[in-house]
């Protein structure tokens, strides 16, 4: 049955929207308008960042799966959901009695998406999506993936059918001075236009609120854990716009940025613009970075359009590249956080022993962020939802503990805490596993192997121009030979007082062009799973440096940033050769003298104790 404009809108508001089934029911009746045989549903917004406002949680409310990665397809009478290795157990869960298929990515015998709806849909269907939420290289690769069938790009579907959807927020910004930033706004913006191509009227567009944040020296508040703002940005080679929402930077913040050549418009007119620029001009950005829908709108005035190739994007790859003031920043937002996790532990080893019923994952989440709140005026908040796993839950690398299905946490077993802080000097993310117990063999070879993978990549010298690939081995490769392995990467790179996951470099099996630079911040983070009984995962955030330059060339190494001290409890000594042993006594031995002036008397003791030399 075909239905009237009117009368689908009736329907949807004629029903409630309580279960999985009725919710994926409301998206089919929308397809059936549309003359649509599949939808897809991405997660995301539409300045793809990893974390985005509630209203923009489409593919979590119509699927029930929660994980950060996943897609959702429906067809009209199957569905579907894409999601990688770290939210395999979790969908298998939170799936059950929805009658949506899990699809394991990278998993033998699992298709891609395109390959999945050939056989779904007749020759001639077409496949709907939400065209601000689709990148230009991602329309790009289904419409020749899907051939034969049409890609067709709709408007917002869920604008119809989530009724009670949360509205979007737009909370004022702030700005940051250069000492914390390091960089003036002229300065950066002129580095950009360096990249421009000659003898072309160029302008550049910018959608990931990271970008934009980074760009103009301002944070905001929009995004959940992240101090960004909802923006768009286009520069010129002698001008700069920002898009914002109406009264989210005040008079004095636009003088100053207008002192820097950049006007102020209105966040929706986007579109409006970029049609103004006539075949004259050419609009340059990312292509996974600017949606189809923006992009279209680019080249409707008769500009042309050139990719920015650079891995990322030209200001991903140059705010990758951190400052000597930014550093600095990220040195002391470490000492702030090494305090706060020394406090989080001896609270936690206190809570054990005197007060066990007390202590579950849900508590400890909240109770590592009041720590922090009281410990530091510089707190910003958390700089990812904290991952604190008992036992079997430490399996699944991104699992988050709640309130509404807490665990309780006794003196036995394994417990992997994840968690990070923003802090306005810089971005932390730290990764300890505590034995609470007396650990059996297995957990500790499994744990040692760990640590000596995370020493090893630590403690790495490598020439000018290695990728991150080349160096994933060293962390790998003690677990891999005990026959373990993990699926995720093991480093990500680290916003200064941004995101904590932050491109483009990145250190993981997977091949990444880009080069291992002095200046970046990356995450050292090898673990291993134990389906059903426990994880283990440590982490550090390691800073690239120059080492030396000989006739052979320029080297490179990490400096160590994280300064909390490693659980020995697990550790099985006997393992770790005379350098792996080395590394971790110097480390110990660094941690105590860097930290301990911070603390009191009781609290230097216990570090003292933590962090005492092993012969």
């Amino acid at each position: 049955m075909i239905y009237k404009a009117t009368e689908y809108i009736c329907y949807i508001k004629s029903i409630t929207m309580n279960n999985i089934q009725e919710r994926i029911s409301a998206l089919r009746k929308y397809m059936e308008r549309e003359s649509l045989s599949a939808f897809i549903v991405p997660s995301g917004d539409n300045h793809f960042g990893e974390y985005y406002q509630d209203h923009y949680a489409c593919r979590r409310w119509i699927s029930g799966f929660t994980g950060s990665a996943g897609t959702f397809v429906v067809t009209n009478n199957k569905a579907a959901l894409w999601t990688d290795s770290r939210y395999f157990v979790q969908a298998e869960k939170e799936l059950i009695g929805s009658g949506i298929i899990l699809m394991k990515m990278k998993s033998e015998g699992t298709p891609s998406i395109s390959d999945w709806l050939k056989t779904e849909c007749s020759v001639t269907g077409r496949v709907g999506a939400d065209g601000a939420l689709i990148s230009k290289s991602d329309a790009e690769s289904l419409r020749r993936s899907l051939n034969p069938l049409e890609l067709i790009l709709t408007g917002d579907p869920f604008e119809i059918i989530w009724k009670d959807r949360p509205v979007l927020k737009f909370n004022k910004v702030i700005s940051l001075s250069t000492d914390i930033t390091g960089e003036s706004i002229d300065s950066k913006i002129k580095r950009v236009v360096s990249h421009f191509p000659d003898k072309q009227k160029c302008a550049y567009v910018v959608t990931s609120c990271d970008d934009i944040a980074w760009l103009f020296n301002l944070r905001g508040s929009d995004i959940p854990y992240n101090p960004l703002f909802a923006a768009y940005a286009v520069i010129r080679d002698s001008s700069s716009f920002l898009f914002v929402n109406k009264g989210v930077i005040d008079k004095d913040m636009g003088k100053e940025l207008g002192e820097s050549g950049v006007e102020i418009l209105d966040y929706n007119t986007l579109g409006d613009f970029l049609a103004s620029f006539d075949s004259s001009y050419t609009i340059m950005a990312p292509d996974e970075k600017i949606s189809e829908l923006v992009y279209r709108k680019s080249i409707s005035g008769g500009a042309g359009f050139v990719t920015d190739n650079t891995k990322g994007g030209i200001i991903s790859m140059l705010k990758s590249v951190k400052n000597e003031t930014e550093i600095d920043g990220f040195r002391r937002a470490m000492l702030y956080d090494a305090v706060a996790w020394v406090r989080f532990i001896m609270y936690l080893e206190s809570e054990l022993e005197n007060n066990p019923d007390a202590l579950s994952e849900f508590s400890l989440s909240q109770k590592i962020a009041q720590i922090r709140a009281a410990g530091s005026e510089f707190y910003k908040g958390e700089s990812f939802h904290p991952i604190v796993a008992y036992e079997a839950n430490g399996a699944l690398p991104h699992y988050s503990p709640s309130k509404e299905h807490d665990v309780k946490i006794q003196n036995r077993g394994m417990l992997l805490v994840d968690t990070g802080a923003q802090y306005i000097c810089g971005t932390t993310d730290t990764t300890r596993t505590f034995s609470l117990g007396e650990p059996d063999e297995l957990q500790k070879r499994d744990y040692t192997m760990v640590l000596k993978g995370m020493i090893d990549l630590s403690r790495a010298v490598f020439p000018k121009g290695t990728r991150g690939s080349s160096l994933d081995i060293l962390a790998r490769g003690p677990l891999c030979n005990t026959g373990r392995l993990y699926m995720h990467g093991t480093g990500h790179g680290v916003g200064h007082y941004l995101c904590v996951h932050e491109g483009p470099q990145s250190i993981r099996m997977e091949e990444n062009p880009v080069e291992i630079q002095p200046g970046m911040v990356t995450s050292n983070e090898p673990a291993v799973y134990i389906t059903g009984s426990y994880g283990i995962r440590i982490e550090n955030l390691i800073l690239c440096r120059e080492y030396e330059g000989n006739q052979y060339g320029t080297f490179y190494n990490f400096e160590t940033l994280t300064m909390v001290p490693v659980d020995k409890k697990a550790i099985e000594f006997s393992l770790l050769n005379k350098e792996q042993l080395m590394w971790l006594n110097d480390y110990h031995e660094m941690v105590y003298k860097k930290i301990s002036p911070l603390l009191n008397n009781e609290e230097r003791v216990w570090l003292k104790a933590r962090t005492s030399r092993i012969s």
